[in-house]
């Protein structure tokens, strides 16, 4: 037989009610960012070429770490001040030597606190650890899209032809500041963060398009 528990049903409401009230007279969500904010801001120092600025957000990283997406109109905010960051090539050379992209693309070390500087420390790209890029290799990320033909898929027999350089501006746009056409992209801003310099970026933009790069065998 079961028994139940006198002013049970009240004992549970009351404690219902108890639980409600706690949270409506807790902290709000911006007060949780703010503490949050000064936590992390506590946690970190500068040592080496790290410095604590690296820990501020601008108006892309602070968009997208929000508990909800950015609104359509912040993401087309977002992306036009990406755009505008963008430094296009000196006198128009976008391409490299693939071969140096592709020691770029394996390459996932760069900007640690023990480098002497950024000057005198080449960073690496990490491309392999979000994509796949060639056939022969057996270990890659997938946070990103294949890249595998990349130039190839669109039609790039000649890096040089005219009938390239959308691809190629489009390309170079999205090494420099992938938020250029994707608000929240998790891809790296290899230009605009300092990561990648002018000719590391063009060494990847011909493993990405020259026709006898690997990426599109």
């Amino acid at each position: 037989m079961n028994i139940k528990p006198a002013f049970g049903n009240t004992v549970v409401g009351v404690g219902v009610a108890a639980i409600l009230a706690a949270c409506a007279t807790g902290p709000s969500p911006a007060e949780l960012d703010r503490e949050a904010i000064a936590v992390i801001r506590a946690a970190f120092r500068d040592q080496g070429i790290a410095k604590i600025d690296r820990i501020q957000q601008d108006l892309g990283q602070a968009a997208c770490s929000s508990g909800t997406p950015p609104s359509e109109a912040l993401a087309e905010q977002v992306m036009a001040q990406a755009k505008a960051t963008v430094k296009w090539p000196t006198g128009g050379q976008y391409f490299g030597d693939w071969r140096e992209g592709e020691r770029i693309a394996q390459s996932g070390r760069g900007m640690t606190w023990t480098d002497s500087s950024t000057a005198t420390s080449a960073n690496g790209g990490s491309c392999y650890n979000c994509h796949q890029l060639s056939k022969a290799e057996v270990s890659f990320g997938t946070i990103g899209p294949s890249l595998y033909n990349y130039g190839k898929n669109r039609g790039v027999a000649d890096i040089l032809a005219p009938t390239a350089q959308g691809i190629v501006e489009y390309t170079w746009m999205k090494l420099y500041n992938g938020k250029s056409y994707n608000a929240c992209s998790n891809m790296p801003r290899f230009g605009h963060a300092g990561l990648l310099d002018e000719k590391q970026m063009a060494h990847l933009m011909a493993l990405l398009l020259d026709p006898k790069s690997p990426v599109n065998q």
